[in-house]
């Protein structure tokens, strides 16, 4: 079984496209093209299933066309629409460039530089507007500023931030 502390989401599934079962993918992090992936994980029903794909194509800078296996029909790949995908933090660790995107970052501890104390959990990131957030679980936003982190470690999954001063009073 999959577990949700094992993936991160990269993105969502649009509309079918075609009658042959293609779907469109909204995508934030395009790690599925930057490290050998034969298989995209969809959030379906609440349960994370694996799907492989047979093949994709890119449409845009943050969008693709692909089509799974087993998936032939324009009816079955309407069931996937707006299903949230995501991709394994293992076969991410293995990308050679590694990009981290803040979408990586969910369910990372934040560790304030100045105490040391770890301050929450981020629980998902706000890239609506150019400030881009990290919410904790709590509700509290943190910004998400590469000025502010002073350092990332993927082994025991912490960000450590210098915080603005008060931030946490908000």
């Amino acid at each position: 079984m999959i577990k949700k502390e094992d993936v991160y989401k990269i993105g969502r599934i649009g509309k079918a496209h075609g009658v042959k079962g293609e779907v469109s993918f909204n995508f934030d992090d395009d790690v599925f093209d930057r490290v050998e992936a034969e298989y995209l994980i969809l959030e379906v029903d609440g349960i994370l299933v694996p799907f492989f794909m047979e093949e994709y194509r890119f449409r845009s800078d943050n969008t693709a066309l692909v089509k799974f296996e087993d998936i032939d029909t324009q009816e079955r790949a309407r069931e996937l629409t707006n299903c949230d995908v995501f991709f394994p933090r293992n076969l991410a660790e293995d990308d050679e460039e590694e990009v981290l995107t803040y979408s990586f970052l969910v369910g990372f501890d934040i560790v304030d530089a100045s105490t040391g104390k770890k301050t929450g959990t981020i629980a998902s990131v706000d890239d609506s507007t150019l400030n881009i957030l990290f919410e904790l679980e709590d509700g509290r936003l943190i910004p998400a500023s590469e000025e502010l982190i002073t350092d990332i470690d993927k082994e025991n999954k912490t960000i450590t931030i210098a915080l603005p001063e008060g931030i946490l009073d908000l």
